[in-house]
């Protein structure tokens, strides 16, 4: 017997290995191909008598499954060319039909009635960790150092489709299995023994070896919950812990994402009900709840975006295609403050030589100094061996001469947000590098094109935006300037590549897109508290929104003074042509009459005590700006709501209309990787095709006479409203293979 993805080998003791090894794959995912033969390989383990038990493992040194393939089941069963023609309830039994075939495939292995091992040697998330809970004894890598388990589908709008709402709990009982399952989380090797999902530990030259043995030695090897008397640990729902678990589990839920996710929701029910039924109908419960959350809107915009969109944009889908190949080998920073001294940190990570230049020797070495402090903890934590972190350091060398840079294949400023320093900078760098090299600046606001007029080499000249912290923020703004070359853009895009983040492409405007639009949100805020309506019911309403924080403590976190002078900035640029608010009048009421700065000085919008006890708002704020709505009841609540979010979506495609923005992808990715907008929407262009783009116009026309012109619609929204068309079908993205 042949299979498409898998190779079968017999030995002589009748213990089959099933390799996994999908041909074409840098790593393995399960497709319907892999569903399918797995399915056959069951019937033929349960038929063929020459065969006493299997182990199944990976061919691929990339790790063992990294999951189902998302883009076929969202191309074959909600957007393919044959599910089209299906009425949405057809579509609802293809999709089923789909998953619960996944879990009839895997239960088959599981009661064919000889024993099954998985071999892990790798990475197995969501679907590729149900095949090994599907077997009956599981060996992990010991010393393979990238080797994650966990099921994360609720990270993308999903809950786990192939058993693992059953299996996971069943194993390790329920209080410990739902917030892994909630949250998303993965476990190490280590970790997973523990908790007792894995049941051996091996060097991965022994993996194999190890399973076959215990195959050998466990003829009668049974799934606990198919042995008779079986008890899940820690008890089932109706005990004291399991009703315990589910009355504080649903209110924590609640309180953390304010019913926002309607996948973890699914993921509490298909718990709740799964566990007090056998194990077949709990998995039945389970592919029903799967199909029902999949067809949600959050979820296909969630999986469009955090999974689809978020690959593409990963693999460079913003280069331009005839650049040739780039290399970032040597980087130069300018500025060796927190931003570029975290720049000079994920670089070296990624094998880079940095040179981290500054006014001054000691700053300089201070910039080192913050890479030395991450290095160590992660030697402390056992993720970086002592000589790795000598290494990683012995890359970044801190200097005060520009003469170092000689040869520095990319420069990235990281100086004052002031036009004559970064002009300053970039004179004396471009000065000592060659011809080809290209310098980035780090600006979050100021337009790229008027920063390149200080520049010998505008062509070169390119806007790189990272955002802090550094070392933990995934994304990348890069800004192309009017003169700003095809081979500087790829060689910027490589390197964001190459330092494994996430890079998303726009074009010059001032703040952007990323702080542009961010900036909408506080403003709102601001303008809110302006409007006299409590402090306390903003941020609420803004983290009820599924925005990461309120507004205001949003605003004291980036600094109010900051955004002082930006505004100020932007006011001198703009002439006649900036247009005042309100929010312009608390901003410079707070910083120049109250000397608030926020956090950083700490008093802002909150007052931050200086032994770091817990913030509250300013009593000032209510001579400020008198609170004449103290209370809100939920039609004011979702009427808030709805300006945040259509505030940020409807400046989002002035963005798009401008040309600021030119690909949906980066657009809604962009969103929520920069500032936290709200995930479940999917990003604010999804948003915008889940309401609609004649009730989006509507919306923002009624809100624009409430409130100004900031919510009026641009004309290209206008136009797609008028033809009933959508962000994703008129600007459909190019593909990147």
């Amino acid at each position: 017997m042949e299979f498409a993805n898998f190779t079968l080998a017999i030995d002589g003791d009748g213990i089959a290995l099933l390799t996994f090894d999908a041909p074409g794959r840098s790593m393995n995912t399960l497709t319907a191909s892999a569903s399918a033969d797995l399915a056959a390989f069951a019937a033929r383990l349960k038929s063929d008598p020459a065969i006493l038990g299997a182990v199944i493992t990976s061919g691929k040194a990339s790790g063992f499954c990294a999951g189902a393939d998302l883009a076929e089941m969202v191309a074959g069963t909600l957007t393919g060319p044959n599910a089209m023609a299906l009425s949405d309830e057809a579509k609802t039994r293809a999709l089923f039909e789909v998953v619960y075939g996944l879990n009839q495939s895997f239960r088959a292995l599981e009661t064919c009635g000889k024993p099954i091992a998985a071999a892990i040697n790798g990475l197995a998330l969501g679907g590729g960790f149900e095949i090994c809970l599907a077997c009956h004894y599981r060996v992990a890598a010991e010393d393979a150092p990238k080797l994650q388990l966990g099921l994360p589908e609720a990270k993308v709008g999903l809950i786990p489709g192939a058993g693992g709402t059953q299996r996971l709990p069943r194993l390790m009982g329920i209080m410990a299995a739902l917030p892994m399952l909630l949250q998303g989380k993965s476990m190490s090797a280590a970790e997973a023994k523990a908790s007792g999902l894995v049941h051996e530990l091996a060097p991965g030259a022994e993996l194999v070896a190890r399973a076959k043995a215990w195959v050998k030695a466990s003829p009668k090897a049974m799934a606990p919950w198919d042995v008779k008397g079986f008890k899940a640990p820690g008890g089932g729902v109706y005990t004291p812990g399991g009703l315990q678990t589910f009355v504080m589990g649903n209110a924590m839920l609640r309180k953390e994402s304010y019913a926002n996710y309607p996948a973890q929701l699914a993921i509490m029910s298909a718990v709740y009900e799964g566990m007090q039924v056998p194990i077949d109908a709990a998995l039945r419960i389970e592919s029903r709840y799967f199909v029902k959350n999949f067809q949600t809107p959050n979820a296909k915009a969630m999986v469009r975006t955090l999974f689809l969109s978020m690959q593409e944009l990963n693999k460079g889908s913003g280069r331009p295609k005839d650049a040739a190949a780039s290399e970032v080998r040597k980087l130069g920073v300018l500025g060796a403050g927190m931003m570029g001294a975290g720049v000079a940190y994920v670089s070296a990570m990624a094998g880079i030589e940095v040179v981290l230049i500054d006014r001054d020797a000691d700053a300089a070495n201070k910039g080192k100094d913050y890479s030395r402090t991450l290095v160590e903890k992660a030697v402390a934590r056992g993720k970086m061996s002592p000589a790795d972190a000598e290494k990683l350091l012995a890359r970044i060398h801190p200097d005060t001469d520009y003469a170092a840079l000689a040869g520095a294949d990319l420069v990235i400023e990281a100086v004052f947000e002031n036009r004559e320093i970064k002009a300053d900078v970039t004179r004396r760098a471009e000065a000592v590098t060659g011809e080809a090299s290209v310098f980035g600046s780090n600006t979050s606001t100021l337009p790229i094109t008027g920063l390149a007029e200080a520049s010998i080499r505008p062509e070169n000249f390119i806007g790189v935006h990272f955002f802090s912290p550094v070392d933990k923020m995934q994304l990348v703004e890069i800004i192309r300037g009017t003169k700003t070359s095809d081979a500087a853009l790829a060689l910027a895009l490589d390197y964001v590549l190459k330092i494994r983040k996430t890079p998303i492409v726009v074009n010059d405007s001032r703040g952007f897109y990323t702080s542009r639009v961010f900036g909408t949100y506080v403003s709102e805020g601001v303008e809110m508290l302006a409007e006299g309506i409590a402090p306390a019911i903003i941020d609420n309403v803004g983290r009820m929104t599924g925005m990461p924080r309120g507004p205001l403590e949003l605003s004291d976190d980036v600094a109010l003074d900051l955004a002082w002078k930006v505004r100020s900035q932007t006011k001198a640029d703009l002439g006649d042509a900036y247009r005042e608010s309100a929010s312009d009048h608390v901003i410079d009421q707070m910083v120049n009459q109250h000397g608030r700065f926020g956090r950083k000085n700490g008093k802002g919008f909150y007052d931050y005590p200086a032994d770091g006890g817990k913030k509250k708002l300013w009593p000032g704020l209510a001579e400020l700006s008198p609170v004449r709505i103290a209370e809100a009841d939920p039609d004011f609540v979702a009427e808030l709501r709805t300006r945040f979010l259509l505030r940020q979506a409807v400046e989002t495609a002035r963005c798009f209309a401008e040309g600021v923005l030119t690909d949906v992808r980066d657009a809604d990715v962009g969103a929520i990787l920069a500032w936290g907008f709200a995930p479940q929407t999917g990003g604010p262009l999804s948003l915008i095709d889940s309401m609609g783009a004649a009730e989006f116009v509507r919306q923002c026309d009624r809100l624009a006479q409430l409130h100004g012109e900031r919510f009026s619609p641009p004309q290209l929204l206008r136009d797609m409203a008028a033809r009933n068309e959508t962000f994703y079908e008129r600007f459909a993205p190019v593909k990147v293979a």
